[in-house]
């Protein structure tokens, strides 16, 4: 799982990207509010949610105001109800206005991420399947989106090209087959895993073959994962992948594969509805 102590420098860029995005040269709204004048206010959730997102909020008042004091009701993970009190706020009024959208903003894309990888995850939750996030995140957030994931419940996969081999259809044709392609992988980073996706069983047993360590069964049936499971016997990881719903979701994960890959985690997400009431 991701950890805030290693994502501070992605929080504090994230951040910056954000503030310069939205405030740019200055808040001339704010900027109609005495300099003096102080406020407090306090954030709430209209809808049941799974939070994510805390780091990036301090992060935003941080940089708009070390002064601001914000008190959280609430961690990254909590389940929270309508209306509850995630956090409350004091600090000059300008500042809070003006970190208002950017912190919220934040908050609410990442726990929207935390509550729909939540339901997923306690859809299986009587399986000892693994449900991973992908690469279809929003650009610029991924380690952010991927941090929420973790937040829900379910587990990351790769978090770029650079740090696991996937070797996908095309690879394959390029690369001149799979046992070449897997050979290649190893002869050029030996401490990398080496992912295969696979079509159909004879793909299946040519992974198995050049050694590699999961093997993604791509569009298989429930009843050709089964078999995939016994043909295996433990000798790679499988992860199944390819249009897996909410409605087929336990059907995969009750075949015995180790891991279920899901796009619709990062990019299916609806943020959700918070409010900032000032005092």
């Amino acid at each position: 799982m991701l950890n805030l102590t290693d994502l501070k420098p992605v929080i504090e860029e994230n951040v910056r990207t954000a503030l310069t995005e939205d405030v740019g040269a200055g808040d001339i709204t704010a900027a109609l509010i005495p300099a003096s004048d102080q406020a407090s206010g306090r954030v709430i959730s209209r809808e049941h949610a799974t939070i994510c997102g805390t780091a990036w909020v301090d992060e935003v008042f941080r940089q708009v105001d070390p002064e601001v004091r914000i008190e959280w009701q609430v961690k990254d993970g909590d389940q929270v109800e309508p209306d509850q009190t995630l956090f409350t706020i004091e600090g000059a009024a300008r500042s809070l206005l003006t970190g208002e959208r950017a912190s919220l903003n934040f908050l609410q894309t990442l726990s929207g991420t935390a509550t729909l990888a939540r339901s997923y995850a306690d859809h299986v939750a009587e399986t000892s399947v693994h449900l991973l996030d992908t690469r279809k995140t929003i650009p610029g957030l991924r380690m952010a989106q991927k941090y929420a994931v973790s937040c829900g419940g379910c587990f990351n996969h790769r978090i770029g090209l650079f740090d696991a081999f996937l070797i996908k259809e095309n690879h394959i044709l390029a690369c001149g087959g799979i046992s070449a392609a897997v050979n290649t992988a190893r002869s050029m980073h030996a401490d990398k895993p080496v992912e295969v996706e696979v079509e159909n069983e004879e793909q299946l047993l040519e992974a198995l073959q050049a050694g590699a360590d999961i093997i993604m069964l791509d569009n298989f049936s429930p009843a050709q994962m089964v078999d995939a499971v016994t043909i295996t016997a433990g000798r790679a990881k499988l992860e199944a992948s390819g249009n897996i719903t909410d409605e087929t979701l336990l059907d995969y994960a009750k075949t015995g594969v180790d891991y279920i890959s899901i796009g619709a985690l990062t990019k299916h997400c609806r943020a959700i509805d918070l409010s900032m009431r000032l005092v």
